[in-house]
């Protein structure tokens, strides 16, 4: 409760107030109505119920805002709308600012300076200011009095864009489909989106199927491209499916290679004859699901399969790979593991096989140093919301169902749908709103720019960016807790330098305690039509998660050639302390990975070098033959990696023989664990696997050599 002044300083107040229309004369400007008036208000605290923030907007001079009797006390006015500001005036009653700073702001959150008053005297101050934003602020540095900051009025002027603010929450969308166990012809619906899915590798349709909690019987839902199946229960057990989660590859005749770009996440399921079939290849994400049975990773007769992904899953019965060429899992459990072909990588996976690389195809790890599992949409009650889970150390097992971390309202997000400008989406970030791409096909015409730390970019339905004439399609900057997750970014056809930036160039901040995370976020080069893209991701800011990505420069498809669909890098990364896990790179034009930072780690590696390298002579630089897959610079000094493997397919030219797959400095902080090359039937050769060290490539006899400690 607010302490009585002494009669002395009421008498002065009341002296003050007869003296009112003098005094607090506003400038010629406030003829007209002010752009705050009527405005939402806030402020850090308010005396009591009768001056509150919304008195200061108003337009009474009889009312007004009066906070706490501390320092460092703010009130802020939204616009509306974004604004060229000229003007503020205050109107300050007794308790004044000695000293405070006016500010604006595009999203509530980072503030910028339009003026500093040092050694104010109260009465009202008229500041001709300069800028554009949404929100303009009062910071209060130092009070006259005793008491608090006391404002009568507090009014902005300017000049509106007459643009009006996005609105969060919302629908989902044409392309996302809610279902639940009562819903008539279900199954149809599955059976109808995969018909039009099943071979539609580079096509235009995007689908997510979201299953309300509940039983579910006698499903089998199967998945081609382009199309996810979520629970939105939260935790897996909430949503159960009796029958099938199914990829397979009957429309490419039992060959599962091609098997990209579709995920599953969130539900228990049980499979119709004990084991669930998932025969994918890259960008098939398979997070937070309880088998309840086995899960077969091949395709029905056992074909040529190359993945693939698991995280944060748990399996009751065994998971047989058998023809699978790689595969990692993370954080997750199993009743067994039955063999592999060339490189399984575990990272806190309770069941896993022991390492055996020497012999064998495992790298093991009892933990996962540093982990935050993808954000995901779920249903509380009938509220749509985010659960964005914590972060983990040395992880081991499912993180469900403790479910550590946040919630965010769906109305706390901008959804983006089919048709949205990449102005509206800066226009949603820049209001401090999140962002959820239902699926389908965004164009953007300018960078879209994350700048607020903690924004979540959640993708359904591998929702697909396009940056056109050349820009760049997303920056993110060197701030804490980004979480981008679930969405393709599709070069175009004039080339873009970087693709995906996160953290500006020279950035120093440490993000240790809230690192920004990158999950199912991949990238495609040619394909789906000619790309170019110098680089394809690059990382400045230091401690970046990079949970499974897979970054494609395309050997098949449309718009594919040596310079047609030019990409230079596939991933480069200058910030130190970053982490990679489940790091799929193929194809590029020069280095996949281009590792500058300090202490990096990666755990599991998959890469095919450029099949379309014309010649020797394309491909050699600085005396060596062919850019290594994996390429950690020369002033590095602290690296280390787990179960890396890289494969050569020279096609155009069959007699290439590449130096090395991977190319690291030597000292006592380089470690390399568990590497592999191979000659895919001879198709060009490996001289060595790092460095010069390591046999080359057999012949056509498709035989990894291996390293299992280097140096």
């Amino acid at each position: 409760m607010r302490r009585l002044r002494s009669l002395g300083v009421v008498l002065a107040a009341m002296a003050a107030l007869l003296a009112l229309p003098a005094a607090h004369a506003p400038a010629a400007q406030a003829a007209d109505a002010p752009l705050s008036q009527g405005k939402t208000a806030t402020a850090s605290s308010e005396e009591n119920g009768g001056t509150t923030a919304a008195n200061a907007v108003d337009g009474n001079t009889g009312t007004r805002w009066s906070s706490a009797f501390t320092d460092d006390q703010w009130l802020q006015v939204d616009l509306g709308a974004t604004a060229q500001v000229s003007q503020v005036v205050l109107n300050w009653e007794t308790a004044y600012g000695k000293d405070y700073k006016v500010q604006i702001s595009a999203d509530g959150s980072n503030w910028t300076d339009l003026q500093s008053v040092t050694g104010g005297d109260g009465g009202t101050d008229t500041l001709s200011v300069s800028g554009q934003g949404r929100y303009v602020r009062m910071l209060g540095v130092h009070r006259a009095t005793q008491w608090g900051y006391s404002l009568w009025e507090f009014q902005v002027y300017g000049t509106t864009t007459g643009t009006p603010p996005v609105q969060g929450g919302g629908d989902l969308g044409p392309n996302v489909i809610v279902v639940d166990p009562s819903t008539p012809n279900l199954q149809a619906k599955f059976d109808s989106v995969f018909a039009q899915q099943e071979s539609a590798q580079f096509g235009t349709g995007r689908y997510q199927f979201l299953l309300k909690p509940g039983t579910y019987n006698g499903i089998n839902a199967q998945l081609g491209f382009y199309t996810s199946i979520s629970g939105l229960g939260l935790n897996p057990d909430d949503t159960q499916i009796n029958g099938d989660v199914t990829v397979d590859a009957g429309w490419f005749n039992g060959n599962a290679t091609q098997n990209f770009w579709r995920s599953a996440e969130n539900f228990a399921i049980t499979p119709s004859n004990g084991t669930d079939r998932w025969a994918v290849a890259q960008a098939a994400p398979f997070r937070r699901i309880h088998v309840k049975g086995g899960l077969n990773l091949a395709p029905n007769g056992y074909g040529w399969a190359s993945g693939g992904y698991i995280a944060d899953s748990k399996i009751d019965g065994t998971v047989g790979p058998y023809s699978q060429q790689q595969w990692y899992t993370r954080d997750s459990s199993v009743g067994g593991w039955t063999n592999g072909v060339w490189n399984m990588a575990f990272s806190g996976v309770q069941g896993a096989p022991a390492t055996d690389f020497a012999t064998g195809s495992y790298t093991t790890l009892d933990n996962t140093p540093v982990s935050r599992e993808k954000p995901f949409l779920y249903l509380d009650g009938s509220t749509y919301k985010v659960f964005v889970p914590a972060k983990r150390t040395n992880a081991r097992g499912v993180s469900w169902p403790a479910n550590a971390g946040t919630s965010v309202p769906l109305d706390q997000f901008y959804v983006v749908k089919p048709g949205a400008t990449a102005a509206t989406i800066n226009q949603a970030l820049a209001q401090g709103l999140n962002l959820l791409f239902t699926p389908g096909i965004y164009h953007l015409d300018q960078t879209v720019n994350v700048t607020r730390a903690n924004t979540v970019v959640l993708g359904l339905g591998l929702a697909t960016l396009v940056p056109d004439n050349g820009v760049d399609a997303l920056h993110v900057a060197d701030v804490d807790g980004v979480k981008l997750a679930g969405f393709l970014i599709d070069a175009g056809s004039v080339n873009s330098d970087t693709l995906l930036r996160i953290g500006d160039p020279g950035s120093t901040a440490d993000h240790s305690a809230n690192p920004t995370t990158m999950q199912d976020v991949f990238v495609r080069i040619g394909g789906a039509g000619p790309g170019l893209a110098t680089n394809s991701v690059v990382v400045n800011s230091n401690n970046v998660i990079i949970d499974h990505t897979w970054l494609w420069r395309a050997d098949h498809g449309s718009g594919v050639g040596w310079t047609t669909n030019r990409a230079d890098y596939g991933l480069r990364v200058n910030g130190n302390d970053v982490l990679a896990t489940g790091l799929f790179v193929e194809h590029f034009n020069k280095y996949d990975v281009y590792w500058n930072g300090e202490r990096g780690r990666t755990i599991f590696f998959q890469n095919e070098k450029a099949y379309d390298a014309p010649n020797a002579a394309a491909i050699t630089h600085d005396g060596v033959v062919g850019y290594a897959a994996y390429k950690v610079a020369d002033t590095v000094t602290n690296h280390e990696a787990w179960g890396l493997g890289s494969y050569c397919n020279y096609t155009a030219d069959p007699t290439i023989v590449q130096s090395n797959g991977f190319q690291v400095p030597t000292g006592s902080g380089i470690k390399m664990h568990d590497l592999l090359v191979i000659s895919l039937g001879g198709m060009g050769q490996y001289a060595h696997v790092v460095n010069t060290t390591g046999s080359p490539t057999s012949g056509t006899s498709t035989v990894p050599s291996k390293v299992v400690q280097f140096p």
